[in-house]
């Protein structure tokens, strides 16, 4: 007859009764479970970015670009040049030859800054340009420069 007392010839203790059945999962299984969710569960964080903000910042960025292009050339034609925002876009006005109006990348990009100088002076004033987004007023990036070096996208 089959106990599950202790010394019974069948059963030597340590786990269940060799005629059952293990039911359940083990932890190991539960944790390797929950590894994978985490990391899909990641993987999905990080591809639902904000789109405003990143088309924000890559309009940022490409302002820069384009400012930094337009001070080198005043500097070499030893001419002032004006950056002048638009409902559209921008224009970058007093170079030879003369530059058409540029377009946001995006057209939910609104510029609150005024139009200033880039040169051709080697220093020019400290400036912020600050972009927002139209649907999303909250959203802003600013782009930046201390009279001496390149502007930067400064992240507040």
């Amino acid at each position: 007859m089959q106990t599950l007392e202790a010394g019974s010839p069948k059963y030597f203790g340590g786990g269940p009764c060799p005629t059952q059945k293990p039911s359940g999962f083990t932890l190991i299984e539960l944790l390797v479970v929950m590894a994978l969710m985490a990391i899909a569960s990641a993987g999905v964080v990080l591809t639902l970015r904000d789109n405003t903000a990143t088309d924000l910042e890559r309009d940022a960025q490409r302002l820069g670009a384009v400012l930094a292009s337009a001070r080198a050339q005043s500097r070499m034609q030893g001419t002032p040049v004006w950056w002048r925002p638009n409902a559209t876009g921008f224009l970058i006005d007093g170079l030879q030859p003369a530059q058409d109006p540029q377009t946001w990348l995006s057209p939910d990009t609104l510029s609150l800054s005024p139009a200033f100088v880039l040169g051709p002076e080697p220093v020019i004033d400290a400036q912020t340009v600050v972009l927002q987004s139209r649907q999303q007023a909250t959203t802003r990036v600013e782009l930046s420069t201390d009279g001496l070096r390149p502007f930067a996208v400064v992240r507040r």
